[in-house]
Protein backbone atom coordinates (compact mmCIF):
# COMPACT_ATOMS: atom_id res chain seq x y z
CA UNK A 1 0.00 0.00 0.00
CA UNK A 2 1.19 2.98 -1.01
CA UNK A 3 1.94 6.48 1.50
CA UNK A 4 -1.02 7.79 -1.11
CA UNK A 5 -3.57 5.00 -0.19
CA UNK A 6 -2.77 5.20 3.73
CA UNK A 7 -3.57 8.75 3.23
CA UNK A 8 -7.11 8.78 1.26
CA UNK A 9 -8.03 6.24 4.19
CA UNK A 10 -7.36 8.40 6.56
CA UNK A 11 -9.09 11.33 4.88
CA UNK A 12 -12.48 8.75 4.29
CA UNK A 13 -15.20 9.52 6.28
CA UNK A 14 -15.06 6.88 9.73
CA UNK A 15 -19.15 5.91 8.98
CA UNK A 16 -20.59 3.01 8.12
CA UNK A 17 -23.83 0.65 8.15
CA UNK A 18 -24.42 -1.95 9.58
CA UNK A 19 -27.05 -4.67 8.32
CA UNK A 20 -30.23 -2.85 9.51
CA UNK A 21 -29.25 -0.57 12.07
CA UNK A 22 -29.03 3.22 12.13
CA UNK A 23 -26.22 5.02 10.47
CA UNK A 24 -23.12 4.08 13.09
CA UNK A 25 -20.32 6.89 13.36
CA UNK A 26 -17.01 6.16 15.36
CA UNK A 27 -16.82 6.35 18.56
CA UNK A 28 -15.71 10.23 19.94
CA UNK A 29 -14.26 9.01 22.97
CA UNK A 30 -11.77 6.62 21.11
CA UNK A 31 -11.15 9.12 18.74
CA UNK A 32 -10.26 11.52 21.26
CA UNK A 33 -8.45 9.34 23.42
CA UNK A 34 -6.53 7.81 20.44
CA UNK A 35 -5.50 12.19 19.65
CA UNK A 36 -4.41 12.41 23.01
CA UNK A 37 -1.83 9.66 22.79
CA UNK A 38 0.04 10.90 19.70
CA UNK A 39 0.18 14.27 21.19
CA UNK A 40 1.94 12.67 24.36
CA UNK A 41 3.84 10.38 21.57
CA UNK A 42 4.87 13.57 19.70
CA UNK A 43 6.08 15.78 22.71
CA UNK A 44 8.42 12.50 23.27
CA UNK A 45 9.95 12.78 20.66
CA UNK A 46 11.21 16.00 21.51
CA UNK A 47 12.24 15.14 24.18
CA UNK A 48 14.38 12.52 22.83
CA UNK A 49 15.44 15.08 19.89
CA UNK A 50 16.98 16.91 22.93
CA UNK A 51 18.29 13.67 25.21
CA UNK A 52 20.63 12.94 22.03
CA UNK A 53 22.36 16.44 22.00
CA UNK A 54 23.11 16.00 25.62
CA UNK A 55 24.24 12.86 25.67
CA UNK A 56 26.42 12.98 22.96
CA UNK A 57 28.40 15.78 25.23
CA UNK A 58 29.19 13.13 27.76
CA UNK A 59 32.92 12.16 27.32
CA UNK A 60 33.55 15.16 26.22
CA UNK A 61 35.29 18.13 27.01
CA UNK A 62 31.78 20.35 27.22
CA UNK A 63 30.64 17.37 29.89
CA UNK A 64 29.61 18.92 33.52
CA UNK A 65 27.21 18.04 36.33
CA UNK A 66 24.48 20.15 34.94
CA UNK A 67 24.80 18.11 31.26
CA UNK A 68 24.29 14.96 33.53
CA UNK A 69 21.68 16.17 35.49
CA UNK A 70 20.16 17.10 32.56
CA UNK A 71 20.58 13.87 30.76
CA UNK A 72 19.21 11.85 33.91
CA UNK A 73 16.46 14.56 33.99
CA UNK A 74 14.93 13.82 30.21
CA UNK A 75 16.09 9.89 30.34
CA UNK A 76 13.36 9.96 33.55
CA UNK A 77 10.71 11.85 32.27
CA UNK A 78 10.75 10.50 29.30
CA UNK A 79 10.81 6.70 30.05
CA UNK A 80 7.65 7.37 32.38
CA UNK A 81 6.08 8.90 29.49
CA UNK A 82 6.84 5.71 27.22
CA UNK A 83 4.98 3.78 30.17
CA UNK A 84 2.09 5.84 30.22
CA UNK A 85 1.43 5.43 26.74
CA UNK A 86 2.18 2.25 26.97
CA UNK A 87 -0.60 1.44 29.22
CA UNK A 88 -2.56 3.86 27.13
CA UNK A 89 -1.94 1.33 24.28
CA UNK A 90 -2.73 -1.31 25.64
CA UNK A 91 -6.44 0.23 26.33
CA UNK A 92 -6.84 1.24 23.02
CA UNK A 93 -5.66 -2.54 21.90
CA UNK A 94 -8.27 -3.88 24.21
CA UNK A 95 -10.81 -1.48 22.99
CA UNK A 96 -14.10 -3.53 21.08
CA UNK A 97 -16.28 -3.05 18.23
CA UNK A 98 -13.48 -1.09 16.29
CA UNK A 99 -14.49 -0.19 12.66
CA UNK A 100 -11.70 -0.72 9.66
CA UNK A 101 -10.69 3.17 9.98
CA UNK A 102 -10.30 2.83 13.37
CA UNK A 103 -8.31 -0.45 13.50
CA UNK A 104 -5.55 1.22 10.68
CA UNK A 105 -5.28 4.42 13.66
CA UNK A 106 -4.93 1.23 16.33
CA UNK A 107 -2.05 -0.09 14.01
CA UNK A 108 -0.62 2.83 13.33
CA UNK A 109 -0.12 4.15 16.68
CA UNK A 110 1.38 1.40 17.73
CA UNK A 111 3.79 1.76 14.96
CA UNK A 112 4.93 4.47 15.37
CA UNK A 113 5.32 4.22 19.34
CA UNK A 114 7.56 0.78 18.82
CA UNK A 115 9.75 3.38 16.81
CA UNK A 116 9.68 6.08 19.03
CA UNK A 117 10.68 3.41 21.74
CA UNK A 118 13.62 1.60 19.76
CA UNK A 119 14.87 4.86 19.16
CA UNK A 120 14.62 6.06 22.66
CA UNK A 121 16.26 2.33 23.91
CA UNK A 122 19.15 3.17 21.85
CA UNK A 123 19.79 6.44 23.66
CA UNK A 124 19.57 4.83 27.10
CA UNK A 125 22.11 2.00 26.10
CA UNK A 126 24.50 5.03 24.61
CA UNK A 127 24.07 7.05 27.97
CA UNK A 128 24.80 3.68 30.15
CA UNK A 129 27.47 2.87 28.73
CA UNK A 130 28.97 6.52 28.79
CA UNK A 131 28.45 6.56 32.36
CA UNK A 132 29.72 3.43 32.85
CA UNK A 133 33.18 4.42 30.82
CA UNK A 134 33.26 7.60 33.42
CA UNK A 135 32.48 5.60 36.38
CA UNK A 136 35.10 3.62 35.80
CA UNK A 137 38.01 5.85 34.67
CA UNK A 138 36.99 7.95 37.91
CA UNK A 139 37.87 4.79 40.18
CA UNK A 140 40.85 4.75 37.94
CA UNK A 141 42.19 8.14 38.53
CA UNK A 142 41.20 8.12 42.39
CA UNK A 143 43.13 4.72 42.74
CA UNK A 144 46.33 5.95 41.13
CA UNK A 145 46.04 9.91 43.08
CA UNK A 146 45.87 7.65 46.18
CA UNK A 147 49.39 5.73 45.35
CA UNK A 148 50.63 8.83 44.19
CA UNK A 149 49.78 10.86 47.79
CA UNK A 150 51.15 7.67 49.64
CA UNK A 151 54.80 7.82 47.76
CA UNK A 152 54.38 11.39 48.48
CA UNK A 153 53.85 11.53 52.14
CA UNK A 154 56.62 8.78 52.92
CA UNK A 155 59.17 11.22 51.49
CA UNK A 156 57.73 14.23 53.40
CA UNK A 157 57.96 12.59 56.48
CA UNK A 158 61.23 11.98 56.13
CA UNK A 159 62.14 16.13 54.96
CA UNK A 160 59.17 17.99 56.65
CA UNK A 161 57.78 18.59 59.84
CA UNK A 162 55.08 16.61 60.45
CA UNK A 163 52.41 19.98 61.12
CA UNK A 164 53.31 20.89 57.53
CA UNK A 165 52.38 17.17 56.21
CA UNK A 166 49.16 17.46 57.33
CA UNK A 167 47.25 20.17 55.46
CA UNK A 168 47.94 18.68 52.52
CA UNK A 169 46.94 15.23 53.48
CA UNK A 170 43.81 17.16 54.49
CA UNK A 171 42.85 18.49 51.33
CA UNK A 172 43.71 15.26 49.41
CA UNK A 173 41.01 13.95 51.64
CA UNK A 174 38.57 16.10 51.08
CA UNK A 175 38.97 15.82 47.20
CA UNK A 176 39.35 11.84 47.92
CA UNK A 177 35.58 12.01 49.40
CA UNK A 178 34.77 14.23 47.05
CA UNK A 179 35.06 11.81 44.32
CA UNK A 180 34.19 9.19 45.99
CA UNK A 181 30.81 10.92 46.36
CA UNK A 182 30.23 11.65 42.51
CA UNK A 183 31.50 8.02 42.04
CA UNK A 184 28.44 6.79 43.98
CA UNK A 185 26.32 9.20 42.54
CA UNK A 186 26.85 8.06 39.27
CA UNK A 187 27.00 4.39 40.36
CA UNK A 188 23.25 4.88 41.44
CA UNK A 189 22.17 6.61 37.97
CA UNK A 190 23.68 3.68 36.60
CA UNK A 191 21.41 1.72 38.21
CA UNK A 192 18.39 4.28 37.51
CA UNK A 193 19.10 3.42 33.87
CA UNK A 194 19.74 0.21 33.76
CA UNK A 195 16.39 -0.56 36.17
CA UNK A 196 14.66 1.62 33.39
CA UNK A 197 15.84 -0.43 30.63
CA UNK A 198 14.60 -3.80 31.80
CA UNK A 199 11.41 -2.18 32.77
CA UNK A 200 11.13 -0.68 29.18
CA UNK A 201 12.09 -3.98 27.63
CA UNK A 202 8.85 -5.80 28.82
CA UNK A 203 6.96 -2.42 27.32
CA UNK A 204 8.75 -3.01 23.39
CA UNK A 205 7.68 -7.02 23.73
CA UNK A 206 4.27 -6.06 24.71
CA UNK A 207 3.94 -3.66 21.89
CA UNK A 208 5.99 -5.70 19.10
CA UNK A 209 3.03 -8.32 20.11
CA UNK A 210 0.42 -6.02 19.64
CA UNK A 211 2.03 -4.76 16.42
CA UNK A 212 2.55 -8.50 15.08
CA UNK A 213 -1.98 -9.19 15.92
CA UNK A 214 -2.74 -6.16 14.41
CA UNK A 215 -0.58 -6.86 11.18
CA UNK A 216 -3.36 -9.46 9.86
CA UNK A 217 -5.92 -6.13 10.36
CA UNK A 218 -3.47 -3.84 8.62
CA UNK A 219 -2.72 -5.67 5.27
CA UNK A 220 -6.51 -6.63 5.08
CA UNK A 221 -7.44 -3.13 5.27
CA UNK A 222 -4.60 -2.34 3.03
CA UNK A 223 -5.96 -4.67 0.10
CA UNK A 224 -9.74 -3.39 0.78
CA UNK A 225 -8.23 0.28 -0.01
CA UNK A 226 -6.42 -0.75 -2.87
CA UNK A 227 -9.58 -3.07 -4.05
CA UNK A 228 -11.71 0.35 -3.61
CA UNK A 229 -9.29 2.26 -5.41
CA UNK A 230 -9.04 -0.18 -8.41
CA UNK A 231 -12.84 -0.20 -8.44
CA UNK A 232 -13.61 3.12 -8.33
CA UNK A 233 -11.02 4.03 -11.30
CA UNK A 234 -13.35 1.01 -13.29
CA UNK A 235 -16.61 2.86 -12.16
CA UNK A 236 -14.85 5.94 -13.49
CA UNK A 237 -14.06 5.07 -16.81
CA UNK A 238 -17.10 2.85 -17.90
CA UNK A 239 -18.96 6.11 -16.76
CA UNK A 240 -16.80 7.79 -19.36
CA UNK A 241 -17.26 5.35 -21.48
CA UNK A 242 -21.10 5.28 -20.99
CA UNK A 243 -21.13 9.42 -21.12
CA UNK A 244 -19.41 9.28 -25.07
CA UNK A 245 -22.20 6.63 -25.99
CA UNK A 246 -24.78 8.73 -24.72
CA UNK A 247 -23.41 11.49 -26.80
CA UNK A 248 -22.85 9.68 -29.54
CA UNK A 249 -26.73 8.09 -29.38
CA UNK A 250 -27.74 11.99 -29.22
CA UNK A 251 -26.16 12.75 -32.01
CA UNK A 252 -27.40 10.21 -34.25
CA UNK A 253 -30.95 10.84 -32.59
CA UNK A 254 -30.65 14.34 -33.65
CA UNK A 255 -29.53 13.31 -37.36
CA UNK A 256 -32.59 11.03 -37.63
CA UNK A 257 -35.11 13.84 -36.48
CA UNK A 258 -33.88 16.33 -38.98
CA UNK A 259 -34.13 14.01 -41.61
CA UNK A 260 -37.64 13.06 -40.92
CA UNK A 261 -38.26 16.89 -40.36
CA UNK A 262 -37.36 17.21 -44.00
CA UNK A 263 -38.65 14.76 -45.54
CA UNK A 264 -42.08 15.59 -44.04
CA UNK A 265 -41.49 18.86 -44.97
CA UNK A 266 -40.84 17.85 -48.46
CA UNK A 267 -44.51 16.01 -48.10
CA UNK A 268 -46.38 18.36 -46.91
CA UNK A 269 -44.94 20.65 -49.86
CA UNK A 270 -45.62 18.09 -52.77
CA UNK A 271 -49.14 17.66 -51.03
CA UNK A 272 -50.28 21.60 -50.99
CA UNK A 273 -48.53 22.11 -54.54
CA UNK A 274 -50.19 19.49 -55.65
Amino acid sequence: MSFADTSNLESQPTTWRCNDDPQYADDPEFQTFTNELSDKLFSLTSNISRLSNQIALLGSRRETERVRERVQTLLNETGDGFKDIGDGLRKVNAWHDLGPSQKYTQGKLSQEFRASLTEFQTLQRQALEKQRASATAAKAALDQDGGEDATTDQGQRVQQELLQQQEPRLANQDEVDFQESLIVEREGEIRNIEQSVGELNELFRDVAHMVHEQGTNLDVISENVTQTRDDTRNADSQLKTASRHQKSARGKACCLLLILVVVLVIIVLAVVLG
